[in-house]
């Protein structure tokens, strides 16, 4: 199943020996047995990896099949889709640390949204998705149906009616090679993200019904159902950043052993989080994996990774290394 490796992954194993360097080649070797022996993988995205184009080699992982679910914001749901129609109209600010309140400003005015050194176009990207999206909710809604966000941008994405838009390469899309495959998905909180907000202002304005989408209590009892049926061989949990998309799916093992009393559910199978918190503060996104063992989370046998790091340089290396790169 592993393969040959490829020149990128006997680099890491030659010269990625010590400290977050070993973590990230014991994280990777790690995710690779969990999938040797049959366990299937959460993968949760926070932060703006969609932006950050993680999609050019996450899209790969999961065309061969090394993600079995996936938990994101609304952020990273949307983000891939807007950098799939409108990549040419970003823009890169590269002193972006050099900016003043006066430049960030003239921004705003140009209608571009600063994510660090990468600012997102409003009217190519927001606008073009919102007319888009907003015709798929009024249609489910005059059909008396109800679909969860990702689902809705599955609807959007097969549908073809982007495809005049596209701007680069469809295979670098990860939310497309999600909707081939209608990998299952969570998007907590999907509320505060730039469609969410769309959807909200079109329930105050009294166009559309707040039921329209499905909540995230539902996201939840999807996911309890999911893993019931998919953890009898294990599921591990490989988080990208912290927050709700990580805090979130965690918790769906809990839940399921105490307040549903299905002491039989098993614990995460693996568990590795890459992240630069730290675990002072009160910190749950900077928490060492033992303490989720308190929350009833994980095990103490469970294999535990974290590795303190730029997930955008960490997360394609071991994704690299997964195939065989």
């Amino acid at each position: 199943m592993t393969g040959k490796k490829g020149e990128i992954s006997r680099f890491l194993e030659n010269y990625f020996l010590h400290f977050n360097a070993a973590a990230l080649v014991d994280a990777a070797k790690g995710y690779q047995d969990q999938l040797e022996q049959g366990s299937k993988m959460l993968v949760s995205l926070a932060g703006a990896m969609s932006t950050a184009e993680l999609g050019k080699i996450f899209s790969k992982m999961i065309r061969t099949e090394k993600v079995h679910i996936v938990s994101c914001t609304g952020a990273n749901l949307e983000e891939d889709v807007m950098n799939l129609v409108a990549h040419s109209h970003y823009e890169r600010v590269p002193n972006y640390r050099d900016l003043t309140p006066k430049d960030e400003w003239k921004l705003l005015e140009r209608g571009l949204n600063r994510v660090t050194d990468t600012c997102i176009p409003e009217e190519e990207a927001f606008r073009r998705l919102q007319e888009h999206i907003f015709k798929l909710w009024k249609k489910a809604e005059q059909e008396g149906k109800r679909y969860f966000p990702h689902e809705y941008m599955y609807q959007l994405l097969l549908s073809g009616v982007l495809e005049e838009h596209y701007e680069i390469d469809i295979k670098d899309s990860w939310m497309y090679a999600a909707a081939k495959k209608n990998l299952p998905m969570v998007v907590p909180g999907w509320e505060d993200s730039t469609m969410g907000n769309i959807f909200a202002s079109y329930v105050m304005k009294g166009e559309l019904k707040a039921s329209t989408v499905k909540s995230g209590i539902e996201y939840m009892t999807m996911l309890a159902d999911w893993y019931s049926w998919n953890s009898g061989d294990g599921v591990g949990f490989f988080q990208i950043g912290g927050g709700i998309a990580g805090d979130f799916p965690i918790c769906v093992v809990p839940m399921l052993y105490q307040d549903m009393e299905e002491t039989d559910t098993p614990f995460w199978s693996y568990f590795c989080q890459i992240s630069d918190s730290t675990t002072s503060y009160g910190s749950y996104s900077g928490a060492v994996p033992n303490e989720k063992i308190t929350w009833g989370k994980l095990d103490i046998d469970t294999p535990k990774f974290i590795i303190e790091s730029d997930a955008t340089i960490v997360a394609p290396l071991i994704f690299a290394y997964l195939l065989n790169m």
